[in-house]
């Protein structure tokens, strides 16, 4: 079996040193964009030196983009939550958080999973790491006042909690590719992380997950698994990086490593499940039996056959149909796994099987674009491509909020049917496209960003460099490519071994 190519780091000849990847160098995009504030890197200048390291400008900008989100959530906070329902809408500032403070028992010191619920929900529908994460913002909600001030006391602590997991988000990915510190900035500036981290509790399961990828690039899969298992009992999607990393260290020979993160993996999660897994069996499996019968939902493309073709899908044929159609991805993904001409990077994998995910699933509120941020981020570092992403996902969530505004006011103000169809388009379209990115950049690795630079797989960990132990098809003969020089950066070659090198 021919053996995956080694190559080195970008290197600083005058220190001999690995280099800092500075993106305004790289991307002619990130280099307009930096006019803004002075314009590109200088050369002179020098990087990681000082008190603003670059991990440290990344948080502040993360948390600063957080508390202005915070501000877009202003109207809602000082009235339009508590008058009606469509105002809330029209300013595009709704969240579930003050909502299901009351709705879900939080005001009157129900136990989550514990004590029933009145209405149609019997027990608190959210994975259990996430109800714990509801019940300690609870306790940190001042008593006293009424309803409104109760409920605005509430948001507040959650979203002092879910700042710190914006930081830690920033962070995680800043540190995730040594080299390239600065892709973590596409992370903290991202504008549909802001309008959307307040609106739900995803962001708790999204900062964990990239705290996992963190630890698996530095080639620790105890912790990666530990950290994944605690992802899932917040949300029920990390799981799915599993997928690919099975792939990968299956094509690389690395099955001590899959198996210690998963086993730190079921690990976490049983600690966290187990107990109220049996003291509280009805109220633990309300999220698996909610998911499973959630009607046809905001942002699907279920939803968007059924408008348009006027028949209703039924829950369980959804789920067949989503199924299915994940099967297939799937089935997709291991092919480029084992035949690439290179091993796939672990992050565009990951990257993509939570995209299949999102694009099949029944329902798409508009904060799980957070699940896909940062590792969209990791897996396609070009600032082109995702602020065309993420132009996509913010006409999606100004269009589902004005949809909502159209359906429940009684002049109808809002955006119509037609006009919700096009946003839910818009948004199928930019995620496609960025699939479509990641997916050549795996087929023709000299167009990845990051392996023009010179790496293999900075965020693979005991896959980075690794030798290949079982491939197919094409990879078994893998063609010659050469990355272009960027920046007077190493001109990379790979192929078959003994053929391999890497020069300046």
């Amino acid at each position: 079996m021919p053996s995956l190519q080694k190559t080195s780091a970008p290197q600083d000849r005058s220190q001999g040193r690995p280099r800092t990847v500075i993106p305004t160098r790289r991307d002619k995009v990130a280099a307009a964009g930096s006019e803004l504030i002075g314009g590109p890197y200088g050369r002179r200048a020098s990087t990681g030196t000082g008190q603003l390291t670059p991990v440290r400008v990344i948080a502040l900008v993360a948390i600063g983009m957080f508390a202005l989100g915070m501000v877009q959530k202003l109207p809602c906070y000082n009235w339009a939550w508590f008058r009606g329902t469509t105002s809330q809408y029209t300013h595009a500032c709704y969240s579930d958080i003050p909502h299901l403070f009351s709705g879900r028992g939080f005001a009157d010191g129900l136990v989550p999973y514990f004590d029933r619920l009145g209405g149609d929900i019997p027990f608190l529908e959210y994975p259990v790491l996430t109800g714990l994460f509801m019940e300690v913002a609870a306790w940190l909600t001042p008593g006293g006042g009424d309803t409104t001030q109760q409920e605005q006391a509430y948001w507040l602590a959650n979203a002092g909690l879910l700042m710190v997991c914006a930081a830690v988000l920033a962070v995680c990915v800043a540190r995730t590719h040594r080299l390239r510190p600065w892709d973590g900035l596409l992370v903290a500036l991202a504008p549909s992380v802001a309008l959307t981290a307040t609106i739900n509790w995803d962001l708790l399961a999204v900062a964990l997950t990239a705290a996992a990828v963190l630890m698996w690039s530095r080639g620790r899969p105890l912790a990666f698994g530990i950290l994944l298992g605690l992802a899932t009992a917040s949300k029920l999607y990390p799981v799915l990086l599993l997928c690919p990393l099975l792939m990968l260290c299956w094509r690389a020979g690395k099955w001590r490593e899959f198996g210690t993160a998963v086993l730190g993996a079921g690990s976490a999660w049983l600690v966290v499940n187990l107990p109220v897994m049996l003291l509280a069996p009805e109220g633990w499996k309300q999220f698996y039996v909610f998911s499973r019968q959630r009607n046809v939902d905001f942002g699907s493309v279920w939803l968007l056959v059924s408008q348009r073709t006027g028949a209703t899908i039924p829950p369980d044929r959804a789920n067949l149909y989503a199924l299915l159609l994940m099967l297939a991805a799937v089935a997709g993904l291991a092919y480029l796994a084992f035949t690439a001409p290179r091993r796939p990077r672990f992050v565009q994998l990951a990257f993509l099987i939570v995209a299949a995910f999102v694009l099949t699933n029944k329902v798409y509120s508009p904060q799980y674009v957070l699940w896909l941020v940062p590792l969209a981020v990791l897996a396609r570092p070009r600032w082109r491509d995702f602020l065309v992403w993420q132009a996509c996902e913010v006409m999606y969530f100004v269009g589902v909020w004005m949809y909502l505004a159209f359906t429940t006011s009684g002049n109808k103000q809002g955006l119509p049917v037609d006009g919700y169809q096009f946003v839910i388009v818009l948004h199928l379209a930019g995620t496609l496209y960025l699939c479509a990115m990641v997916v050549r950049d795996i087929l023709r690795p000299e167009k990845d960003p990051v392996r023009q630079d010179g790496a293999d797989d900075p965020s693979g960990g005991v896959l980075d460099g690794a030798e290949d132990v079982f491939v197919a098809g094409r990879a078994a003969h893998p063609a010659r490519h050469a990355a272009p020089v960027v920046d007077d950066g190493p001109r990379v070659e790979w192929g078959t071994p003994g053929e391999q090198s890497s020069r300046g």
